[in-house]
């Protein structure tokens, strides 16, 4: 098996990190947050890919823990090779209809469907081009690859 890959996306770029920084410009926690769509920022996940990448946008990090509400869309099919997150995920399709497999077990969730992954579970998914998922982490958002990160090779890569 290939070396354990640790990478934090700090609204940026996958870089290696410890923690992620809040959103600039964020409000304090005791304020509420209004965002259009027109207002996000939107970061490439693998600058490598180019236009081909899947795309974040942080949209809130809680000061004091570190949770974190983000969005990921796809422009391109893309398998994304098995990794883990130190927190506990969910993730909720909002555009396109999503494979993911853990635990020997593959299940699909469609807009408006809903999956819990508790924290370190190593998982992998298939979006499809043009999707969009709304995701929540109960801790700092990271990821770490367990046989690095989605290639070229990945896009458009069916289950």
């Amino acid at each position: 098996m290939a070396a354990l890959a640790s990478f934090v996306l700090s609204g940026r770029a996958a870089e290696p990190s410890a923690t992620v920084a809040s959103v600039p410009g964020e409000a304090s926690a005791n304020e509420p947050i209004f965002k259009k769509s027109s207002e996000l920022k939107w970061d490439k996940i693998l600058p490598d890919l180019g236009e081909s990448s899947p795309e974040i946008c942080i949209l809130h990090v809680d000061p004091k823990t570190q949770a974190t509400q983000l969005l990921i869309r796809t422009p391109k099919a893309i398998h994304v090779r098995k990794h883990w997150h130190t927190a506990n995920e969910t993730h909720t399709m909002v555009k396109g209809t999503a494979t993911l497999a853990c635990d020997g077990k593959r299940a699909e969730i469609s807009p408006g469907e809903f999956n819990f992954m508790p924290a370190k579970m190593v998982h992998e998914a298939w979006l499809p081009a043009g999707s969009l998922t709304f995701i929540t982490v109960d801790g700092a958002w990271d990821i770490n690859w367990v046989e690095g990160p989605p290639t070229a090779a990945d896009l458009s890569r069916t289950h």
